[in-house]
Order: C-alpha cells, then sequence, then structure tokens
C-alpha cells in the first residue's frame, strides 16, 4: 500500500509541474487562429491565420493574420514582411512594427518602436517607456512615454497627441494634424507601481515551491544529483553546455517533418521542465555546499540558503547573469548523469528479473 501510494504520489506531482511548465513551453502557430498560452507564437512568411490571442512569451508575426492580434507577451513583434489586416491590442514589455497594420494599434510597453518600413492604417494609441515612430500612420497618435522621438520618416496622417518629459521631432517629419502636448493624456499612474524585485519574489516562491516538491517527494534523487555538483562542477557543467546547445538543435531537426512537429513540441515541454528543475537543483547545491563549510546537514535550510543566494546574487548586473548560467549549466549536467544512473539501476533490475525467470 505504502508503494502504491508513493508512486501516485509522484504521477500527481509531475502532472502538477508539467502544467506549469507546458504554460511556457514552444507554440508555433500553424493553422487558423491561436488562443491558447505558448512561449513563441510565430506566423512564418509563407503562413496566414484568422487570428492571435494568447499569452506568450513573444508573438512574431513574418505573415498574414488576416483578423486581431489580442494578447501578452514579453515581445510583440510585426516584421517587414508581416501584414496584420486587423488592429494590435497587446501588453508587452517590447513592442516592433517593421511591418503593415491595416487597423489601430492600442499597447501598453516598456519599449515601443514604428521603424521607416512600417505602415499603420489606423490610430496609434499608447503608453510606453520610449516610443519612436518613424513610419507611417494613417490616425491619430496619443501617446503617454517617458521619451519620445518623431524620427525624419514619420508620416502622421492625424494629430500627434503627446504626454512625456522628453519629445524629439525630426525636422523632415510631417505631422498633418499638429502636434499637440498634453499633460493630462497621461493620467497618474503613481498608484500602479509595480516595486522592481517583484519579480524576483515571484521568481524565489516558484523555485522554492518545485524545490519543496522535488525534496518531498524525491529526496535521495535530489541529494545525489546536489552531490553530483559539488563533487564534480566541471563535469557537470560541461554535460549542462552540451545538453544546452544539443538538444533544441535535435528539437528543430525533428520538427522539420510534419510528423515530427508533435513530438518536438513535447520535447520543449519536457526540456523545459527540465531546465527550471535543473535550476532549482543547482541552486540547491549551492546552499548544501555553503552549509557543508560550517558543518550544517540540513536539506531544507539548504534549499533556502542556496535559492536566496542565487536569487541575490542575480540580482547584480552581468556578474548575476553568469551565476545564473553556471547554476543552470551544473545543474542540468547533474540531473542529466542522475537520470542516467537511474535509468541503468532500473534496467540492471529488468535484467536480473529475466535472468531469474530464465533459470
Amino acid at each position: 500500500m505504502n508503494a502504491r501510494f508513493s508512486a501516485s504520489r509522484r504521477v500527481v506531482v509531475l502532472a502538477v509541474v508539467s502544467v506549469l511548465v507546458l504554460s511556457g513551453s514552444i507554440g508555433v502557430v500553424a493553422g487558423q487562429s491561436t488562443d491558447t498560452p505558448s512561449g513563441v507564437v510565430v506566423v512564418e512568411a509563407d503562413e496566414t491565420v484568422d487570428r492571435i490571442d494568447t499569452v506568450a512569451g513573444s508573438i512574431v508575426v513574418r505573415g498574414t493574420v488576416t483578423g486581431d492580434i489580442s494578447g501578452v507577451a514579453g515581445h510583440v513583434h510585426v516584421t517587414e514582411s508581416g501584414q496584420v489586416d486587423g488592429s494590435v491590442e497587446a501588453a508587452a514589455g517590447a513592442i516592433r512594427i517593421d511591418g503593415t497594420v491595416a487597423g489601430d494599434v492600442s499597447t501598453g510597453s516598456g519599449h515601443t518602436e514604428i521603424t521607416d518600413t512600417a505602415r499603420i492604417g489606423g490610430n496609434l494609441d499608447l503608453g510606453t517607456g520610449y516610443l519612436l515612430v518613424d513610419g507611417q500612420v494613417d490616425g491619430d497618435v496619443r501617446a503617454g512615454a517617458e521619451r519620445i522621438a518623431l524620427g525624419p520618416n514619420a508620416v502622421v496622417g492625424g494629430e500627434f497627441r503627446y504626454d512625456a518629459p522628453s519629445f524629439s521631432q525630426d525636422p523632415a517629419a510631417i505631422v498633418d494634424g499638429g502636434v499637440v502636448e498634453d499633460s493630462d493624456l497621461g493620467g497618474d499612474t503613481s498608484d500602479f507601481t509595480v516595486p522592481s524585485w517583484l519579480g524576483i519574489v515571484y521568481g524565489l516562491l516558484a523555485n522554492l515551491l518545485l524545490g519543496a516538491i522535488l525534496l518531498a517527494v524525491f529526496p535521495s534523487f535530489a541529494t545525489g544529483v546536489a552531490a553530483r555538483v559539488v563533487d564534480s562542477p566541471a563535469r557537470s557543467g560541461g554535460i549542462g553546455l552540451l545538453l544546452l546547445i544539443a538538444v533544441p538543435i535535435l528539437l528543430v531537426v525533428v520538427a522539420i517533418s510534419l510528423v515530427g512537429i508533435p513530438l518536438s513540441l513535447f520535447g520543449a515541454a519536457g526540456f523545459g521542465a527540465a531546465i527550471w528543475i535543473a535550476v532549482v537543483l543547482g541552486q540547491y547545491a549551492v546552499g548544501a555546499w555553503a552549509l557543508d563549510l560550517v558543518g550544517v546537514d540540513n536539506r531544507w535550510l539548504a534549499l533556502v540558503v542556496g535559492l536566496v543566494a542565487v536569487a541575490l546574487l542575480g540580482a547584480i548586473p552581468i556578474f548575476g547573469g553568469l551565476v545564473d548560467l553556471l547554476v543552470l549549466l551544473v545543474g542540468l549536467g547533474a540531473l542529466a548523469l542522475g537520470l542516467r544512473k537511474q535509468y541503468q539501476l532500473h534496467s540492471g533490475d529488468q535484467s536480473t528479473v529475466v535472468g531469474t525467470s530464465a533459470d
């Protein structure tokens, strides 16, 4: 009964983790529309879709969207070959339009660029940190930003109304309806300021939850992975680097064939899960190593110490990124070695059973 309960508990935990990871997996638009969470939504140059309505890491349009684009993403890009026959409504970290949008563009973002090859058939209405308009906007522009620049290729058919501490206009820019500064346009957004540390805290709590699950359900395996990181960091890091390069290439090769696309997507989801687990176990290994220096052996304390230490180091410019990369590489390599060992042990047990039956 205990063995069955343990196995069932592991299945449930893995299912929960899979659901969490799938929300950030890679998705490719290859049909009429998309309205599901995914990591990267791409409309290729030879593709046409009805609409895009999604939450994604990135939305890239190289082909044609006959309807609207609506979503939340880290990055939205309508390339020079991209065409959106409807409107664009998005919240994103960065938005770049090099192609054509027949309707309106209404966005909230940290960085927005309407380049010299872009054409917007309707109005441009946005709140952003930085705005560059160097293309054609047939309608009106209403923008609240920290910095706004009208480039030499800018052609605005209507009025350009803005609120920004910093505004510049190239003499060659054309605004048929005139440029109007409106201090009421931006409104008071001080109540909606998000603390810069909120993302760090969120990531820390998510990693802590996953780490607690791993230590509770797979304590021996998690401890073994951490021990490999400490005992052979160079080997673990080398294997991790190899996997980080080889696996995405392999997934792309598999996805080349139409039959291989589903397999590639499942593989991407699995690799995403492995990366998250590797990062958490790598941080746990850092905590275990630090506690071992002072003669303390407590896996729960090691998890907390490792997560907090790496989070703090990760906040340091440049150096923090290097620390995060090293933790990922050693964790991924040690995780791969641990899974290989488990497979070998399982295969050995199966061989013993078969040999006994034959006798």
